[in-house]
């Protein structure tokens, strides 16, 4: 099974990438953030006639998230964090899929920083963390996939002198990061290259060239489903197309339920 994340930018002026990405990668769930269109926008006929079923909460200009399944619709849990009635930034979807919790999230970049919109990001993270606590230590498989507009380390970013005073740079943004995963999160990608250089967001086709990225898009498995890790890539090749969104995307390929672990030797 390949479950992925993708930012893509406005999902109908990258909807040909997007369908694009579908037909080459034929992930079998799909995490999306930034739609930037309201729920009546949503292009769902399309995404249908790719066999894409999805549940979508979406926002006009702004922000908006969504989960698509191959050949399935998603069964939504929830849209939106508890702890604040007055948030009504799309950033949060679950929904049951294929057997796994599935989680898109789109956290919030928190720029200009200090300011309110830094503190927006740093409130909203720690409602993420109090909502996932009991998702992490749950007897099901659950992912969270998304943009979480957190640089984690310094390998994470190309160059981390030029963009310290950034908003995903800072250190409260970087701890709160670390509680989350203290839950009992897996960041795959981290998991299986503890010390690549890998990136998944570039913020200009220039910096796509040189390779100056950002690896802000994760996948993050509880430890139920860590088990079930076989591989994780970005496809950064489609960061590289005509019009696309500057983030790529990234996935993971977990072991069926029903699959025995590879042997890596005779008995």
């Amino acid at each position: 099974m390949k479950v992925a994340t993708y930012n893509v930018n406005g999902v109908n002026g990258r909807l040909p990438r997007l369908l694009e990405w579908l037909r080459e990668a034929r992930p079998d769930i799909v995490c999306l953030q930034e739609l930037k269109t309201d729920d009546t926008k949503f292009p769902a006929r399309a995404l249908e006639e790719a066999r894409y079923g999805a549940v979508w909460h979406g926002q006009r200009s702004h922000h908006g998230i969504a989960i698509l399944a191959r050949d399935e619709v998603p069964v939504e849990k929830r849209r939106g964090l508890p702890g604040d009635a007055n948030d009504r930034e799309s950033r949060y979807l679950e929904a049951v899929v294929k057997g796994l919790t599935v989680a898109s999230i789109y956290l919030p970049n928190g720029n200009p920083q200090p300011g309110p919109r830094f503190d927006y990001k740093l409130a909203w993270f720690e409602r993420l963390i109090l909502h996932t606590k009991k998702l992490s230590s749950a007897p099901q498989p659950v992912v969270l996939g998304g943009d979480f507009n957190v640089v984690p380390t310094d390998i994470d970013i190309y160059n981390a002198w030029v963009w310290r005073e950034d908003a995903v740079m800072q250190p409260e943004s970087r701890e709160a990061y670390g509680r989350l995963l203290a839950q009992g999160w897996t960041d795959s990608t981290r998991h299986l290259y503890p010390h690549e250089k890998i990136y998944t967001f570039w913020t200009n086709s220039s910096a796509f060239a040189r390779n100056a990225g950002f690896r802000m898009d994760f996948l993050l498995l509880n430890s139920a489903l860590l088990p079930r890790l076989v591989k994780t890539q970005v496809d950064a090749q489609h960061r590289g197309r005509e019009r696309p969104s500057d983030h790529a995307p990234v996935w993971v390929e977990l072991r069926d339920l029903l699959k025995p672990p590879r042997r890596t030797s005779k008995p």
